[in-house]
C-alpha cells in the first residue's frame, strides 16, 4: 500500500460510526456522557442532531476539517454535537456562533450543509412532561437555592432518565431541519510560535504584538482579549 494513500475511514471513530449507522442513540449518548460528565436531555438532543446531520450529509470525519460544525449555543447540546460529528475546537472543525439558540449546522467544505434547530414548541413542552426534574432544576440551578445531597442526586437521576426517553422521540417532533449553503472561512493555517520577551512563553504569531521592537503576548501587552465562558463571548480587558 502506498504510504501516501489516505486511510479509508477513521479507525479512531469506527465505534461511533458503527453506532450512527445502526442508530444506536443510547450507545452514542453514553459515549457523549464520557465527554460531558453527566446525562441530560440537551446532551441527548445534541447526539440525535449530530446523527441526523451526519447521515443526511453522508459524511465521515477524519479530523482534518473536511466536515465543519457550526454551533449556535454553548450549552449541553454542543457536547453531543462534538462527540457525534467529531468536530471540535482542537481540530479546527468547530465554529461557535454566539447567538444562544439550540441549533447547529453541519457542512461539507463546499458549503453544502444541514441546519438543525430544536423545535421551540417541543422545547417549551419539556417542563410539563417532566415536572419534578424541572422543579428541582429551577430550584437548585436556576434560582441557586441550597439543596440537600438527596435533592441533587434525585435531579441528576431524573435528567438521566429523561435523556434515555428523549432519544426515542420522533425526529420530526424534536427538530426543524433545513438544507443550507454556508460561506466557510478558509482552512486553518499553521502559524509559527514566537516567544514573548516579557513572560518568555510561546504564543502564536498572529496573537503577538510588537512594541518598541519587542515581541509581546496579549497578556503582557495588557490588550483586550476575547473570552468564551458560561455567558458567551465577551471581552477581557486585562
Amino acid at each position: 500500500m502506498n504510504e501516501n494513500q489516505p486511510i479509508e475511514g477513521n479507525p479512531l471513530r469506527k465505534d461511533i460510526e458503527r453506532m450512527i449507522k445502526e442508530k444506536d442513540y443510547k450507545g452514542l449518548l453514553f459515549k457523549a456522557g464520557e465527554l460531558h460528565g453527566h446525562f441530560c436531555n440537551y446532551l441527548a438532543y445534541g447526539v440525535i442532531a449530530g446523527c441526523v446531520a451526519v447521515k443526511q450529509l453522508d459524511v465521515k470525519n477524519t479530523g482534518m476539517e473536511e466536515v465543519i460544525a457550526i454551533c449556535e449555543t454553548n450549552n449541553c447540546f454542543s457536547d453531543g454535537v462534538q462527540m457525534i460529528t467529531g468536530c471540535s475546537f482542537g481540530n479546527n472543525a468547530l465554529i461557535y456562533k454566539d447567538v444562544g439558540k439550540t441549533a447547529f449546522t453541519l457542512t461539507k467544505r463546499d458549503g453544502e450543509g444541514i441546519r438543525i434547530i430544536l423545535d421551540p414548541d417541543f422545547e417549551n413542552s419539556r417542563e410539563e412532561e417532566y415536572p419534578e426534574a424541572y422543579r428541582l432544576w429551577n430550584k437548585l440551578i436556576v434560582a441557586g437555592e441550597q439543596g440537600s445531597p438527596e435533592e441533587y442526586g434525585k435531579m441528576m437521576h431524573l435528567f438521566h432518565e429523561m435523556s434515555l426517553k428523549e432519544i426515542n422521540k420522533p425526529i420530526d417532533k424534536i427538530f426543524k431541519i433545513q438544507k443550507v449553503k454556508v460561506d466557510l472561512p478558509p482552512a486553518s493555517v499553521m502559524l509559527p510560535w514566537v516567544k514573548c520577551s516579557i513572560c518568555s512563553e510561546n504564543v502564536m504569531e498572529n496573537k503577538a504584538r510588537v512594541k518598541n521592537g519587542e515581541t509581546i503576548c496579549l497578556s503582557c501587552a495588557n490588550e483586550q482579549k476575547y473570552i468564551l465562558d458560561s455567558k458567551g463571548i465577551s471581552i477581557e480587558l486585562s
